[in-house]
């Protein structure tokens, strides 16, 4: 008699006629919330913990969220020295990070217990993406827990494939996507976007946004279902997170919101602003008695925070007026430049207002490739973006780390929006590595990144689909009056303390890449509408500064750059080029210092070669084709004297490749024996006179290229 628990379901219909499986109840009951979710041969766990207590003097909430991958998951072990799964790759960074902002604004805002949300992947479909499954499965571990938790939420990716709108694609199915999307919301709104299109417009990503959304409503509903099965969602744990001064939270209002306000409108720089801010605080503590500065510093500041808050956003709305004078769709002040890293095989500055990038693009070939290695995302990548972001930047003293979740997020989200411009191989035969170091920021480094590494890509002579630009859009809204500003090119205090985060990327023909978080309840559409159409107008003008740096990619590569080149050989051939145990390609790498490749595709064998220098490549290129050339009865070859015998000499005509000049073959006078005829190494024009069908001995000679006895006699005297 089986005693595995009974638990708790429900399913989500999908049009594929199979249905997603939601279970609590079962696995991983000591965590404080969990479920199953599963779909076909995909299974996700989904964990979250929560602390009873808060730590002291804090006003966040510590959430983590870990996605991992397990590779038993797609029946592989992993390719790791240990062999065993380690810290968290890029990839379940990335969605680690979109499970994070889809679910972190649902907390309430005084709720600030450690909490941990883990999803990991234990089996999968190696046609299907989990990720679009990961939300889903956060959310429902959170509902059927008694942490406060204002949802449900959900996930879901959105595809446009031949015209047509898809839910949670399959993965042979995406690579014929002209747009992809993860979108996450609640039953009333969206609240996180993220994927890249192929230059779609404003209105077909709407469209695809209301669509995924009608999805997610869908799921979130599945999600109330499980809860009723299990009698009603659990009551919310009791909790005081905060302990609060109503008299000092008016004190502080009274006494620095009219100063606050003023230097919100002042139009000062970051610096200056900064430092006003803080001397109106520090004034206000510096009057406090010893013992109070003990007991309410903290709150003094944290109320303050909120001063500062309801300023700069009642500023902009009642006036229209922003941190740093601008209009409310102005961009600030541009320049850029190319060729600044004169060593580098393309670079270029991109400045906006106090945001800076310099990047820098290196090309390679086929041996520099980035091997992936993770269960659902195994191979190579062609391009790399790495965005680094110093604290220099900010002004800042800490020790570098190496990148955190907010890098390698913001690098992602700048190499999607790069990567739809890129030519095919058949235009760009490199393997590109973009880096990006931002020197200073205030607001949109990601973006800054996007248009220095447009410029970079061109300047390196890479013929990308014209210019790429990205801008951030901002949101202030009131929900009670339902007054709303819409903001172009926003700062970084413009985003701290506002609603919507709204990156947009794209060339003149369309949108390339987006990411949207959205920090409230309550976003109409008409909102997303009017930041779509108003962030294209910041792009356009954005483009437009770039356009006078420079408008097209170079006509050449940088006298410095690697050349590459490729050719096409049957596939019967790969294994003549390489050798035995790689003999032969080794030996040309030697003799010519250039680097080979060979990959086969298609049934066809691509040899990729690379080099810096003409010489090395035109030798590398003259043995290749040499080794794959197919001798042709009737013509001429220069080879070189290999081995001497009696009966004649052995000519390599091509590489490989050994013929019989026979003793016979050398001149039309009898030739007695071959001592001092030839010696090995000579060079000895001859002619392929036949190819034994047979055995496909070659057979040369040299005679055959002289003209007869008779002949020479009838020529007329000079």
């Amino acid at each position: 008699m089986s005693n595995k628990p009974q638990g708790f379901r429900s399913s989500i219909p999908m049009s594929d006629g199979r249905s997603i499986e939601i279970e609590t109840g079962v696995m991983a009951k000591q965590a404080h919330g969990s479920v199953v979710v599963k779909y076909g041969d995909t299974m996700l766990l989904a964990t979250v913990v929560s602390n009873k207590d808060a730590k002291e003097n804090i006003d966040f909430l510590p959430l983590s969220v870990d996605y991992q991958e397990k590779f038993a998951a797609v029946g592989r072990i992993p390719g790791s020295f240990h062999r065993r799964e380690a810290r968290l790759t890029d990839y379940e960074i990335l969605i680690s990070r979109i499970v994070d902002r889809a679910i972190r604004p649902l907390f309430p805002n005084d709720y600030h217990s450690d909490t941990q949300v883990a999803i990991t992947l234990m089996s999968s479909d190696k046609n299907f993406p989990p990720d679009c499954l990961v939300g889903l499965a956060a959310s429902a571990c959170l509902m059927v827990s008694n942490i406060p938790f204002q949802g449900p939420i959900s996930e879901v990716r959105v595809a446009k494939i031949n015209g047509q709108l898809i839910i949670n694609p399959s993965i042979s199915d995406l690579a014929l996507a002209s747009m992809e999307l993860i979108v996450s919301g609640t039953e009333k709104d969206i609240n996180m976007v993220e994927g890249e299109c192929s230059e779609v417009s404003e209105e077909e990503m709407l469209e695809a946004l209301k669509f995924a959304h009608e999805a997610i409503k869908i799921q979130c509903k599945a999600q109330w279902t499980l809860c009723e099965s299990m009698g009603g969602r659990p009551a919310t744990r009791e909790y005081n997170h905060e302990t609060n001064d109503e008299e000092l939270r008016k004190q502080i209002f009274a006494l620095t919101y009219d100063r606050v306000y003023q230097v919100a409108k002042s139009g000062a720089s970051k610096e200056d602003r900064s430092a006003n801010f803080k001397a109106i605080i520090t004034e206000y503590l510096d009057g406090l008695s010893d013992e109070d500065k003990v007991t309410k510093t903290y709150l003094a500041k944290k109320y303050y925070h909120d001063v500062e808050k309801e300023a700069m956003r009642k500023m902009i709305l009642d006036e229209s007026i922003r941190l740093d004078g601008r209009k409310l769709d102005e961009v600030r002040p541009i320049w850029s430049e190319v060729n600044y890293l004169p060593a580098a095989h393309g670079s270029a500055v991109f400045t906006r207002g106090e945001t800076q990038a310099v990047t820098s693009v290196t090309l390679g070939g086929k041996l520099d490739e980035q091997l992936l290695d993770a269960p659902m995302n195994y191979g190579y990548s062609r391009l790399m973006l790495h965005y680094n972001f110093p604290s220099f930047s900010t002004g800042e003293a800490r020790p570098n780390r190496g990148p955190g979740r907010r890098e390698i997020g913001h690098g992602n989200l700048a190499l999607r929006g790069l990567r739809k411009a890129l030519p095919g191989p058949d235009v760009n035969p490199y393997v590109i590595r973009i880096v990006s170091d931002i020197l200073e920021s205030n607001g949109s480094s990601s973006m800054a990144t996007v248009c220095a590494g447009s410029l970079a890509l061109m300047d390196a002579g890479i013929k990308i689909n014209g210019g790429v630009s990205g801008v951030a859009m901002g949101l202030i809204s009131d929900e009670a009056t339902g007054k709303y500003s819409i903001l172009t090119d926003i700062l970084g205090d413009e985003d701290h303390l506002g609603d919507m985060d709204f990156k947009v990327v794209g060339t003149a023909n369309g949108i390339t890449a987006c990411q949207m978080d959205i920090k409230i309840n309550g976003l109409r559409w008409e909102m997303v509408a009017e930041a779509l159409a108003q962030a294209k107008k910041g792009r356009a003008n954005i483009l437009n500064e770039m356009n006078k740096t420079l408008s097209v990619a170079n006509t050449d590569y940088k006298p410095h750059t690697p050349r590459v080149e490729r050719l096409l050989i049957d596939k019967d051939q790969i294994g003549a080029v390489i050798g035995p145990g790689g003999k032969v390609i080794q030996g040309i790498q030697k003799e010519t210092g250039a680097s080979i490749s060979i990959t086969e595709d298609d049934n066809k064998g691509i040899v990729e070669i690379l080099s810096s220098d003409a010489e090395s490549m035109a030798a590398a290129l003259r043995i290749i084709k040499g080794i794959v050339a197919v001798p042709e009865i009737g013509e001429v070859y220069e080879g070189k004297v290999k081995s001497i015998v009696e009966f004649g000499a052995f000519i390599e005509i091509l590489p490989g490749k050994d013929g019989l000049l026979h003793i016979s073959e050398i001149s039309w006078d009898r030739v007695a024996k071959m001592d001092g005829i030839f010696k090995e190494g000579d060079m000895v024009k001859v002619k392929l006179v036949e190819v034994d069908k047979k055995t496909g001995k070659l057979r040369l000679s040299r005679k055959a290229l002289m003209p007869k006895p008779e002949q020479a006699e009838q020529k007329p005297q000079a």
